[in-house]
């Protein structure tokens, strides 16, 4: 295994690294650490492709003058895969915990180089093109990742992605990428991607799975990063056994990951929208019916009004304090709009806001039951009935969740700060 020994007193803002056979080159900012790059490979049981790719990376060290390393990260390979790695000069760490994003934390934690180039270890992307990737680093781009596909320049040779993939999960989940988190990535999959190490640092990944790499431009994009896209050609991959990632199961964990880092498009919108359509079918219904071409809309319509009111009333307060949550655990980056909800919807405010639905809603109720007690309780109309007890059931109910509501944003507000 190598070990680079190189100066760590940084002069002028510069630092030169020596390479041998080649000329002095100089980092474009100072940084802590001996390496310029770091190529990270992760690794389970790949002996068949592993020194392919070790032996790339090198190759584009020798190229291109540049002081750099490969470090594999083994997830418990049983297949002499360290070894392979270990006589070809590449520094092998050994991560217990298991998946894709274990590997790679533990990989880059060790890695000496002030850029990260990571991708995987079937030969199917090359290593020896990893050049313009460290161009882009030192342009001062944040991120940088490949895209595979002709939009971006890129290219799949045949058979090097599944249809499923290439047609559906990868343009799907860059798309919702691409929406949710303003992330400008046409190929938000692809695993060969570079970065500065001090700004992966700021980003707090916590995802041991496949949806590590979907968690990494997530944050970077909320992060405010400066992310670039590559095209690359993405190979038919040398493995003769079937590859780790699972189709369905791995395309949901990215999925479900998106969703639960974007409280407003998972909680906040939706129930936005419900709450409205609910509240203006509920004040178009309650003087009477409505009639919708040759369909009438009564009262069964104006229970689904206000049930819409209510999920939605709900969802909207769930995006609020998934929000809140996320923040307070350093799952999101600050947002500056809480601050100010927190200043104006305060605990007083809500159960104010609480009381008030409450006791109109009782007002009205009442109301109804003085009316049916001047017909001795007898037969009522229930279309009448109910365009009275359904708005009054509904604003007793949503009192009831403003305020519950309210005690628990302040308790996560009391948190938070």
């Amino acid at each position: 295994m190598h070990r680079h020994s190189v100066p760590s007193v940084v002069e002028g803002g510069e630092r030169s690294l020596a390479v041998s056979g080649a000329d002095e080159i100089a980092l474009p900012h100072a940084t802590p650490y001996p390496l310029e790059v770091s190529v990270v490979i992760p690794c389970l049981n790949e002996s068949e492709t592993l020194g392919t790719c070790v032996r790339k990376a090198q190759q584009a060290f020798r190229t291109h003058g540049l002081r750099g390393e490969v470090v594999v990260a083994d997830n418990g390979s049983t297949d002499g895969s360290p070894a392979i790695a270990s006589a070809l000069g590449a520094r092998v760490i050994d991560v217990p915990v298991k998946g894709y994003g274990a590997a790679l934390m533990g990989g880059i934690a060790a890695a000496q180089g002030a850029y990260i180039v990571m991708g995987d270890a079937d030969d199917s992307y090359d290593f020896s093109g990893i050049f313009p990737f460290v161009e882009k680093l030192r342009e001062g781009f944040d991120l940088v990742i490949g895209c595979r596909f002709p939009r971006g320049g890129g290219r799949a040779m045949p058979g090097a992605m599944p249809f499923l993939h290439r047609w559906l999960g990868t343009p799907v989940l860059s798309a919702i990428g691409r929406l949710f988190f303003r992330c400008p990535v046409i190929d938000f999959n692809c695993g060969l991607r570079a970065f500065r190490r001090d700004r992966y640092e700021t980003l707090d990944l916590r995802s041991t799975g496949m949806e590590f790499a979907s968690e990494m431009l997530v944050k970077a994009a909320l992060a405010g990063a400066r992310i670039g896209e590559l095209p690359i050609t993405l190979h038919k991959d040398g493995r003769s056994r079937p590859p780790h990632l699972r189709t369905w199961r791995d395309g949901w964990r990215h999925l479900r990951f998106m969703l639960l880092y974007s409280p407003r498009w998972l909680f906040l919108l939706p129930g936005f929208t419900l709450f409205l359509l609910g509240t203006v079918l509920g004040i178009v219904l309650v003087p009477g019916p409505l009639p919708v071409g040759s369909v009438t809309l009564d009262t069964n319509t104006l229970l689904v009004a206000a049930m819409a009111m209510l999920v939605g009333f709900q969802l909207v307060a769930f995006a609020v304090f998934s929000k809140t949550f996320a923040i307070s655990e350093g799952l999101l980056p600050p947002d500056p709009r809480l601050p100010r909800l927190f200043g104006v919807i305060t605990l007083e405010v809500g159960i104010t806001v609480g009381i008030l639905c409450v006791g109109g809603g009782l007002a009205t109720l009442g109301w109804e039951i003085a009316a049916w007690q001047r017909r001795d309780f007898g037969a009522l109309s229930y279309p009448d009935s109910l365009r009275v007890v359904i708005p009054a059931v509904t604003s007793i109910t949503l009192g009831i969740q403003i305020i519950f509501s309210s005690f628990f944003l302040s308790i996560l507000g009391l948190r938070r700060r």
